[in-house]
């Protein structure tokens, strides 16, 4: 009996992760890591301004790499029976097109220019121009944002091509459309980038471009030409219809199939956001919130349209049928940062270090540095007059989006040492997460379990024992390290006619669970009291110390 294999691809911020599935049983065949290398030269990107872009290039060559190898740990009769492919990546991930398709840094002319390239989620360059969609939309006859949680994010595809046009001449020349990366890599595999005729994936459009069947499609011309006639027209050449990610982009192109050594009848499926995906990959279910944990979290919730599709659910990142799970409604909510922190705070010990002793000094340091100082955070005492953090170091996704905000640290003394800090830190980002449980909740969605996925729920018990204990709920580990291009791989085996639908995929291929984290009764008493302090020292930043032009934003 024929096998059939898939290969999920996994678009990260720091990296692509190429998966090879058997779609029938499940069983990994291979698998590959390949890291950006202009990324991790810092190119492109100013942390100062919040700039953060990647060239195609590092996109491109990371794929062919990645998959390659992959496929190379696995026997040779694999390349020949893969049917299928499905891509996820991070969003809102923009790139300015020319009319063919092509990202304008893949021309010569647009090379090393950061606006042509892909603008990266966390990119808040964008912040004045977020504040005024909102604004406008908040006055219009229709409230184009009410199903994105009534708040549009600088992280977001129109926010990022309205400044784009606006601070660039050259690109608002040659600019035909915009492509997220999602979509544009999807396309790339099939060879059809016309961004015209491209399939657009309904969880980016949904999510983050203010596409709605309500609106039959994107918000109306007329409302881009009011809030900039530089976005006149626009809409015409981007796209009115969209897909699920169980439907087919297209077959692979003769030069893909080459270049990764497998066959031209290979099925390419439409893409979608890694968070998405990586909430099939680790079997989301009906009012179970599936938090994909890394540098920063999406937070991802499905439930049947009947029972809440009538809910209009404030300050989240959209509430999109078939999103997630085609025939369901999914929800996204998510932190700025999380992982962030934790490595901002590292860089702070550690580069004292590098600068003073050289930097074999700080490498050997900086594997040690987390792993010792959740160590010592677990002994600590959690008692009602710990330090007090603000996890808004990368501004606030959700609830209600405001990228201009900053974190803080509040009871300090001169007692608090490294570890007492970190623990403040690791506990500021389970209080974000039980501001999003807790929005849910109020706003009429229930949350009956938390499953987590992503290099932090794998890699430290002492964040996922605080989460636990913050949320006082039980939080299950999906088993596999890459649920996010597991996630891809059933997708592509639907996409690819290998199984009818995503439910039978999930039953064939999921990988199950591997840890459950239970609160513990006594930390979460104290941490819920902890938590009221929490909201009330966000909310005097957010509304006093901000007002009285104590903080510079940017």
């Amino acid at each position: 009996m024929k096998e059939n294999y898939v290969i999920g691809i996994d678009f990260g911020t720091d990296s692509v992760r190429a998966l090879v599935v058997n779609a029938d049983t499940g069983e990994q065949a291979g698998t590959a890591v390949q890291e950006y290398p202009r990324w991790k030269q810092g190119k492109y990107c100013d942390a100062a301004v919040s700039q953060f872009r990647q060239h195609p290039l590092d996109y491109l060559e990371s794929l062919e790499n990645a998959v390659r190898n992959a496929l190379d740990q696995a026997p040779p009769a694999v390349r020949q029976n893969v049917r299928g492919i499905s891509v996820d990546t991070t969003g809102s991930t923009p790139v300015a097109v020319d009319r063919n398709g092509t990202p304008l840094a893949l021309l010569p002319e647009f090379a090393e220019n950061p606006n042509g390239m892909f603008i990266l989620w966390k990119d808040h360059t964008a912040n004045a121009e977020a504040e005024e969609i909102n604004r406008l939309a908040h006055s219009y006859d229709i409230d184009f944002t009410k199903y994105v949680g009534g708040i549009y994010s600088s992280e977001w595809f129109w926010a990022k091509i309205l400044r784009t046009l606006r601070v660039d001449e050259a690109v608002r020349e040659s600019a035909f459309s915009w492509v997220e990366h999602c979509d544009w890599i999807s396309a790339e595999l099939t060879g059809i980038t016309d961004p015209l005729r491209l399939k657009r994936s309904r969880c980016a459009a949904g999510h983050k471009a203010l596409w709605h069947q309500d609106f039959d499609g994107l918000p109306s011309n007329a409302f881009f030409r009011e809030l900039d006639p530089l976005l006149d027209g626009l809409r015409d050449r981007l796209f009115a219809d969209t897909a699920t990610s169980d439907q087919p982009m297209g077959a692979i192109s003769k030069e893909w199939a080459a270049k990764l050594g497998i066959p031209t009848d290979v099925v390419i499926g439409v893409g979608a956001f890694d968070a998405h995906m990586g909430a099939v990959g680790a079997l989301i279910e009906p009012y179970s919130l599936c938090k994909v944990i890394g540098t920063s979290t999406c937070d991802m919730l499905v439930a049947p349209n009947e029972e809440v599709g009538h809910l209009l659910i404030k300050g989240i990142c959209g509430q999109v049928d078939g999103s997630i799970v085609p025939g369901m409604l999914g929800m996204e909510a998510g932190q700025s940062a999380f992982g962030d922190i934790y490595a901002w705070f590292s860089k702070l010990i550690i580069e004292p270090v590098r600068t003073l002793l050289g930097e074999e000094e700080a490498l050997r340091l900086s594997k040690q540095l987390i792993p010792h100082l959740a160590e010592q955070a677990a002994k600590l005492p959690v008692t009602e007059k710990d330090i007090i953090a603000i996890d808004w170091l990368n501004g606030r996704r959700t609830p209600d989006a405001k990228h201009t905000l900053k974190g803080g640290l509040l009871g300090l003394n001169l007692a608090s040492d490294s570890a007492r800090i970190f623990k403040a830190l690791v506990e500021a980002t389970a209080y974000g997460s039980k501001a999003i449980v807790e929005r849910f909740r109020n706003e009429g969605v229930p949350i009956h379990q938390v499953i987590a996925i992503g290099g932090v729920a794998k890699k430290s018990a002492f964040v996922m024992q605080t989460l636990a204990d913050v949320l006082n709920m039980p939080i299950k580990v999906a088993a596999s390290e890459q649920a996010c291009a597991l996630g891809a791989a059933m997708f592509a085996s639907v996409a690819a006619g290998v199984h009818p639908n995503l439910q039978d995929a999930q039953d064939a291929m999921s990988s199950g669970f591997d840890a459950v984290y239970q609160p513990r009764d006594v930390q979460s008493a104290v941490y819920q009291q902890l938590y009221q302090k929490y909201l009330e020292a966000g909310a005097y930043i957010e509304n006093e110390f901000l007002q009285k032009g104590y903080l510079q934003l940017t």
